[in-house]
C-alpha cells in the first residue's frame, strides 16, 4: 500500500471513528468540551437550584473522586457562582 492510500484509508477511519463518538456523546447526553477544565453544566444548575448533594454525585461520576474530594470541589465551584 503505498503513502498516500495509507492516509486516505486512515482518514476515513477518522470520519468514521467521529462519527460513531458523536453518536455515542448523543446517545448517552454528554457534551463535548475542549476545555478540560470546564465545570459540567448540569452541575451548576444543581448548585444554583441548591441541590449540592446530587451535584456531589455528578461530580464523583464524572471524575472518579471521593466522597470527601468531591464535596471539596463541589464546595469550591459553589463558592465561585
Amino acid at each position: 500500500m503505498s503513502a498516500e492510500q495509507e492516509l486516505i484509508t486512515l482518514r476515513a477511519r477518522i470520519v468514521d471513528l467521529e462519527a460513531r463518538l458523536d453518536f455515542l456523546y448523543k446517545r448517552l447526553g454528554i457534551e463535548y468540551s475542549d476545555t478540560p477544565n470546564a465545570i459540567d453544566p448540569r452541575i451548576i444548575d444543581l448548585l444554583r437550584r441548591g441541590n449540592k448533594i446530587e451535584a456531589i454525585k455528578i461530580y464523583r461520576e464524572l471524575t472518579n473522586t471521593g466522597l470527601a474530594e468531591a464535596k471539596a470541589a463541589i464546595d469550591r465551584i459553589d463558592a465561585g457562582l
